[in-house]
């Protein structure tokens, strides 16, 4: 069975790495092979985060690659799309460039719709506001992380829908015990476009650091994020893949902080689960899949405002039993659930289905 994945990256992309390129072993040895076509490569990456940005002219040349591929596609099974084919283009013209006769299935782990649906660009809204709707509904099959994007495909009118989570390789992460006596560390681990939501506990952990002497990293966010802590002695940790699980060993809890926004209840609650496969107790805000990870798995406290945020973790840092009793629970929900293993024979019949269908 042949597969094209039309990825939107390389795998410096946190999505596309996550939901569909750490599983092409998996697949390959189950007799799927999957041909991986990126429309951003690393270099965009990090030229994107950096202060230099995108390229329009890089995006264009990008694009016309993309569509040149889509014309010329023949002698496959199934398409494996993530997301759309060409964002913020119209669908009509998407769906003209596809390849006829071939099936697709599609992937979300972000409410990409509300880029449109919701955009303050009224032609934005006109022009595009139904797009992903009519993607999802063509599709052979649409693969969501979590409920919130399940839902809007089957009224999309999509003719099925598999829920798949957003997972780790657990061979990767192996649990760490903490080291008796070090002072204890509030962990986050993310990217430049979302730093924003940490900074909304700099009160709490200012008053947590004063009286407990905690230190707080953050892995992934941008260099000069630690000028907006002021004198919080906040440590900043370049994410890489190779280095990401050494980095969240070292955290004595993991925190996810969401503001309760449309988008945010989009997400596939995927640090909390980096948190979980190394052992240790979360924090989060009580959006989205969030709930359900942490009141199904028990692996560790939502926390709604200041107060509760303030609580939950002066709680966890009083009691390391409690630390490690959630910490374990956590790792279990990994193993059985939210892991590769768990989740690659799912995929293959999904994309099997999607073929026969």
């Amino acid at each position: 069975m042949n597969v094209v994945l039309l990825s939107k990256y390389s795998r410096q992309g946190a999505s596309s790495r996550l939901r569909s390129l750490q599983y092409l072993p998996k697949l390959n040895q189950a007799g799927i092979v999957v041909t991986p076509f990126p429309l951003f490569d690393d270099e965009y990456l990090k030229r994107l985060y950096s202060e230099s940005g995108r390229s329009l002219g890089e995006v264009a040349c990008r694009y016309a690659s993309r569509a040149r591929l889509l014309r010329q596609l023949q002698q496959v099974d199934l398409i494996w799309l993530e997301k759309e084919a060409l964002p913020y283009v119209p669908h009509w013209l998407e769906k003209v460039l596809m390849p006829s006769g071939i099936p697709y299935v599609v992937d979300y782990d972000d409410a990409v719709f509300h880029n449109y649906d919701l955009s303050q660009n009224r032609l934005v809204r006109i022009f595009l506001g139904s797009k992903i709707d009519r993607v999802m509904e063509n599709s052979a099959i649409v693969i969501c992380g979590n409920n919130y994007l399940s839902e809007r495909a089957q009224l999309a009118g999509a003719s099925q829908v598999e829920c798949v989570p957003t997972v780790v390789d657990a061979s990767r992460y192996p649990i760490t015990k903490s080291q008796a006596n070090k002072i204890p560390v509030i962990g986050w681990i993310g990217s430049p476009s979302t730093q924003c939501y940490v900074l909304k506990l700099k009160p709490i952990l200012e008053k947590l650091c004063l009286n407990n002497h905690v230190r707080v990293v953050l892995v992934g966010a941008t260099a000069s994020f630690v000028e907006q802590w002021g004198n919080l002695p906040v440590e900043i940790l370049p994410w890489t893949e190779d280095t990401e699980v050494q980095a969240i060993s070292g955290f004595d809890i993991g925190i996810m902080p969401l503001p309760d926004g449309p988008w945010e209840r989009g997400k596939c609650g995927f640090k909390l689960v980096q948190y979980m496969a190394c052992g240790k107790p979360v924090v989060a805000s009580p959006v989205g899949v969030n709930v359900d990870i942490v009141n199904v798995w028990r692996c560790g406290i939502l926390a709604g405002d200041l107060s509760d945020w303030h609580t939950a973790l002066q709680t966890l840092l009083n009691d390391s039993d409690l630390r490690k009793s959630l910490g374990g629970s956590g790792r279990q929900a990994v193993e059985k659930h939210y892991s590769l293993q768990a989740q690659s024979p799912r995929l293959v019949k999904i994309l099997r289905n999607a073929v026969q269908s």
